[in-house]
């Protein structure tokens, strides 16, 4: 297999590594984690003018037709600037659940609009007692004459304070009573009986938690016909883990790089810190583990059109791999930093929080360690 990239994968990792190098600066960080909003809308615009919105969206519904790859790429560059824009809640979960379960109507309706900048989606499916079991979902859609009544509480909704439509997930209750299929149901966030309390999130950006009172929705808010939705909403999970491990890979490389080039110039006993062997073991280790991240973060983009079980130990192994490699480079970033490491002058801190967000966002690493090796036990004959 082939892993080198193609001349056009090439040139979006530069345009977008420039990109971010130019507009992320310390200053723009500083100002997007005081801004309410959390994340500029004249830099989301940007996104949709280079492309990038509509870059995992199907051609026939207004996009380009990236691969995860691609999100990928794009991801890691994300990482190096520790970019807040609703990437992840827009666009590689909202705009992929729309693709896979909406109607054709549902589609022409929203994914051009996504492409262009001018709507924003959220994911609402994660919920306090689900403890990151996807299956578990306590919030109803009840149907009434009118259409639908949802009743719930979700947690942790990212973006989901300036998206313009939430996709709540809900068990469905229809003529035929409760059943154990999971519908995916649009939510405005201006509709009756929805209160959204959003918070700033640890490492940038902000999430919500909302809660649905009896929210009356129209009949059409149902994405496709109301089959079981949980096979989509894993499959769109897994790439969101996936492209968030290629994120978490470029904040990697930052506090890599970052910590090289300090222990070349901070002087110890005069002799720069470089020049301990001990010190450049832990480089050498650093080095290792961001490059075996990279490995897995591609691994699980390569896998995730695969069969499911593939697809989802590709996706959990990546998480678990990822974010163990990532607490190692940034505890040891901060190390050896010294006290330096820890204050507002470097941003080293705001990188390592990045990662510990990460490696708890969608489940931590036991977790995922526990769902691989469950997906890999071989299936005992009834």
């Amino acid at each position: 297999m082939d892993l080198n990239l193609s001349d056009e994968q090439r040139l979006l990792r530069e345009s977008a590594e420039r990109f971010v190098a130019e507009s992320y600066d310390a200053d723009h960080r500083r100002k997007m984690a005081n801004d309410p909003l959390g994340f500029s809308p004249a830099v989301w615009k940007q996104f949709a003018e280079l492309g990038w919105l509509a870059l995992p969206i199907a051609e026939e519904c207004g996009g380009l037709g990236g691969s995860a790859v691609e999100i990928g790429i794009l991801m890691e560059a994300f990482g190096r600037g520790l970019v807040s824009e609703p990437y992840i809640a827009s666009v590689v979960l909202g705009a992929a659940l729309i693709e896979r379960c909406g109607s054709m109507a549902q589609k022409q309706a929203i994914l051009p609009k996504i492409a262009d900048g001018s709507l924003k989606l959220a994911l609402a499916h994660s919920e306090r007692a689900a403890r990151f079991d996807l299956a578990r979902v306590a919030t109803t859609a009840t149907k009434t004459g009118q259409g639908w009544r949802l009743a719930g509480s979700k947690i942790a909704v990212l973006d989901g304070h300036a998206a313009d439509e939430i996709i709540v997930s809900g068990h469905i209750h229809d003529h035929q009573g409760p059943s154990t299929r999971i519908g995916l149901f649009l939510v405005s966030a201006t509709t009756p009986n929805v209160a959204i309390s959003d918070y700033e999130r640890l490492g940038g950006g902000r999430a919500c938690n909302i809660e649905l009172s009896d929210a009356q929705l129209p009949e059409d808010a149902l994405l496709g016909n109301g089959h079981d939705a949980l096979p989509a909403i894993e499959w769109a999970v897994d790439r969101a883990m996936a492209a968030l491990g290629a994120e978490a890979v470029g904040i990697m490389q930052v506090l890599l790089d970052t910590t090289l080039e300090y222990t070349k110039i901070r002087k110890q006993f005069g002799r720069p810190l470089a020049a301990n062997q001990v010190i450049r073991h832990r480089l050498a280790d650093m080095a290792v583990q961001v490059d075996e991240a990279r490995s897995m973060a591609l691994r699980a983009a390569l896998k995730l059109d695969a069969d499911p079980v593939e697809r989802a130990r590709a996706a959990s192994g990546a998480k678990a791999k990822i974010g163990k490699s990532a607490r190692f480079v940034g505890e040891q970033s901060i190390q050896l930093h010294g006290g330096m490491g820890v204050t507002e002058e470097l941003e080293v801190g705001a990188y390592f929080k990045r990662l510990v967000a990460f490696d708890t966002l969608f489940g931590g690493s036991a977790h995922h360690y526990g769902r691989h090796a469950l997906l890999g036990r071989p299936t005992v004959p009834a």
